[in-house]
């Protein structure tokens, strides 16, 4: 007679991939497995997480479904691998394993969560023992990416590794029920970090009265240092204008919109105009700045703008801030002086900050990296990322075709780097702009920090940069003893980060690439560039913006006027542009000299500087002091204007977006005092249409179905609006940025997707 043996038992190897380091996901595990009676074990791996279970078939079967249907929230999985294994090698039990290393590491970080509802609940409980305890945290919410030292992650890994855990938080982090299981940033008033005051360079107060005390210092008009999850804010009350304008004066920052911090989502409400998306947006776990209408005036806040850019706190520091009586309205610009890196050290804030603030709010925990805050919008095509940082850094946005380690370096303005390990594309956060040294250093120490993350050698990559021979960037690879470096032309890229989100590597697209500047394959400044190809089968140009001169190069995107002059210079009978309604100064004069003797002047098909020429035109003379300033004046002017029937021609012959009928109706209109802000309506209207006829052509003559728009032109909404109104209905597929930025963001990732097609 056979032997009875009782129920089949049997083993599975499990491993998850995604993120699932750093988001309760090794508890989640546990709790499933004992819930499902499976013994094993549970550990963090180079490549994710790994696991061990024993059990019924059936049991193994709904342990692994629950894996994925009841994930923890901060969790992104990318992948279930199940394989089978040696029943005897797994013993009685379930256990949560000491973290492996040995590999190279491939796992995906988690980005920094915003506090959660539950630490809320107890930050404000007075009988909680984490009452008002600003570093308050459990597995779904915290710092993740900034106070990660090393993969895989675990406490040791990070910078909590000398805060030793007190009986009762090492309780919790060794029980399975507890919310705090795990959590490698656990921490209470007893055992933890916490947050002091500095005014005048001496410590005054330490504790929950250090913030009591910048609560009071805000409500009183002061400016203070504040430090957070990946960086040094500067906050001030929003609705003083007096300090407003003080932080402007001492940032040196004239224009440039500053970010508001507000209370709660009441007072969001009563400071922009949310739509359900954009609500979704603010109070998503990223908590990212999201630009919308404003339906109150903040004196010097955001001029010239009819947006303001608001966040919701994110970290418990910032709710108990705002309950402790600071204004339910605070600027919270970045801790640096006007186009620095944002200050995350403690020794270099104080240093660099000195005569900026007047008291500094100084968290005891370090920052392992800087991370800036993020900013989205609700656009045409759905949300678009406008700065990707905190919250969103570093999650992978694509997976491309190629086992060799990958990077790229991006441009030099509004730069952010690439780093494909295993295929997958890890974007880091927003660095800027390279021509200033502190940026620079904050770029080789990024990528330097993302290669020791991964444990990847510089001899072992493939390294992709912009074709431009003076690019910061640029230098940095050459200096790179790499296995291979490919130069990727800018505007190329800008297409291929559209296409390389989506996974569309073989899709043949008409490329759109509108921005500022980018060296072009002749040499020249190119800007207003139309392709036909594919990221596998590579982009040929088909068409461009007409050819103007650029009077003294880079320079004149600082000038508008100086821009102005090459354009204007191919229309006839001109009226004296110096003299009303345009007052250009004698900038333009000296421009127009070096254009008529072609002394120091570039070709270009800069749509940017398109712009900035129309901008002058109607009324924007002075200099910029941010990039884009005049093309973003622009845009908002036009939004000032109800849609009329006023119509300016722009033309698309022999591969030509002709743009001089439409400068000559602009001078004519600004001669006859039709309002400018009707004329900025009219030029986005005809310089969309414009477009929409060449794309239309091209489309048809190449018999390609779809549309990719990149650069940073294709941030202004308006135009995309009426683009998207003058396309054919249904005939065209149209795909701007969704996970990159659309400007110099988002360009390493497709840098990387071309490069990892390079033959």
């Amino acid at each position: 007679m056979p032997v009875a043996t009782g129920p089949l038992r049997i083993a599975k190897v499990v491993r998850v991939r995604g993120v699932v380091q750093g988001v309760g996901f090794r508890p989640h595990v546990y709790r499933l497995a004992q819930a499902h009676a499976l013994d094993g074990w549970v550990l963090n791996g180079d490549s994710g997480v790994e696991i061990r279970v024993a059990g019924s078939p059936e049991a193994i079967d709904a342990f692994v479904q629950a894996l994925t249907e009841q994930a923890p929230p901060a969790a992104a999985i990318v992948a279930v691998d199940v394989g089978s294994c040696d029943v005897d090698a797994v013993g009685a039990g379930f256990e949560i394993r000491t973290s492996t290393s040995g590999h190279q590491p491939t796992t995906r970080m988690s980005p920094d969560l915003a506090v959660c509802d539950a630490c809320l609940r107890e930050l404000v409980e007075p009988l909680d023992r984490r009452h008002r305890y600003p570093y308050i945290n459990c597995t779904n919410c915290g710092p993740r990416y900034s106070i990660i030292r090393a993969l895989p992650y675990d406490r040791p890994q990070t910078t909590m590794a000398d805060w030793h855990l007190c009986e009762a938080c090492a309780t919790e982090y060794h029980d399975p029920a507890d919310r705090r299981f795990h959590a490698q940033p656990v921490a209470c008033a007893a055992c933890g970090p916490m947050y002091r005051l500095f005014i005048d360079g001496e410590e005054s107060i330490r504790g929950d009265e250090a913030i009591g005390e910048a609560a009071r210092l805000l409500r009183g008009g002061f400016i203070v240092a504040i430090k957070g999850i990946g960086g040094y804010h500067l906050g001030c009350d929003a609705d003083n204008a007096n300090a407003v304008a003080e932080v402007r004066e001492r940032k040196y920052r004239k224009d440039q919109a500053f970010a508001v911090m507000v209370r709660n989502m009441d007072v969001a409400d009563d400071t922009v105009w949310l739509d359900r998306e954009s609500r979704e947006l603010i109070s998503s776990v990223a908590r990212p700045i999201v630009l919308a209408p404003a339906r109150v005036t903040l004196a010097g806040v955001a001029p010239d703008n009819r947006d303001l850019g608001v966040m919701l706190p994110y970290t418990p520091l910032h709710h108990l801030l705002f309950a402790s009586g600071a204004p339910s309205r605070l600027v919270m610009t970045s801790g640096n002086r006007s186009s620095e890196p944002i200050a995350y050290r403690d020794d270099e804030a104080r240093t660099r900050l000195t005569g900026l603030a007047d008291a500094f709010l100084i968290g005891e925990r370090p920052i392992a990296r800087r991370v800036d805050d993020s900013v989205v919008r609700v656009g045409v095509c759905g949300p678009v990322v406008l700065r990707r940082s905190r919250g969103l850094a570093p999650a992978a946005v694509a997976t491309l075709p190629v086992k060799t380690p990958l990077l790229a370096v991006g441009g030099d303005l509004k730069n952010a780097v690439t780093l494909a390990v295993d295929g997958q594309a890890y974007v880091s956060q927003h660095i800027g702009d390279l021509s200033h040294v502190e940026s620079r250093r904050a770029f080789e120490e990024t990528i330097r920090d993302l290669l020791e993350m991964y444990a990847i050698a510089p001899s072992d990559l493939i390294v992709a940069h912009d074709q431009h021979p003076e690019y910061a960037s640029t230098f940095h690879a050459a200096g790179i003893t790499a296995e291979r470096t490919i130069a990727v032309q800018h505007h190329r890229a800008h297409v291929a980060s559209v296409l390389a989100e989506r996974g569309a590597f073989d899709r043949r697209v008409v490329g759109v690439a509108f921005d500022g500047t980018g060296y072009g394959d002749d040499g020249s400044i190119w800007g207003g560039e139309l392709f036909v190809g594919s990221v596998a089968g590579g982009f040929a140009r088909v068409a461009r913006l007409r050819p103007a001169f650029l009077a003294g190069g880079d320079a004149a995107a600082k000038h508008p006027v100086q821009a102005a002059a090459g354009f204007l210079a191919q229309l006839d009978n001109l009226p004296d542009l110096s003299s009303a309604p345009f007052a250009f100064p004698a900038r333009y004069r000296d421009a127009c000299v070096l254009v008529q003797r072609r002394v120091r002047v570039f070709p270009t098909t800069s749509a940017g500087r398109l712009f900035d020429t129309v901008a002058a035109l109607l009324g924007f003379t002075r200099p910029v002091t941010f990039e884009g300033q005049a093309a973003m004046w622009l845009e908002h002017l036009a939004r000032g204007a109800d849609w009329d029937a006023m119509e300016l021609p722009c033309s698309f012959v022999d591969a030509e977006l002709d743009w001089r009928g439409t400068l000559a109706a602009i001078v004519d209109a600004r001669m006859r005092e039709v309002p400018p802000e009707r004329i900025a309506r009219a030029f986005h209207r005809a310089l969309a249409r414009g477009l929409r006829d060449a794309i239309v052509a091209i489309a048809r003559s190449a018999g390609v179905d779809t549309v990719a728009l990149s650069g940073g032109v294709m941030q202004n909404q308006l135009l995309l609006e009426e683009l998207r109104d003058a396309l054919p209905p249904a005939a065209l597929q149209l795909w701007t940025n969704r996970a990159v930025p659309p400007n110099d963001g988002g360009i390493s990732l497709g840098q990387a997707a071309i490069a990892a097609f390079a033959r």
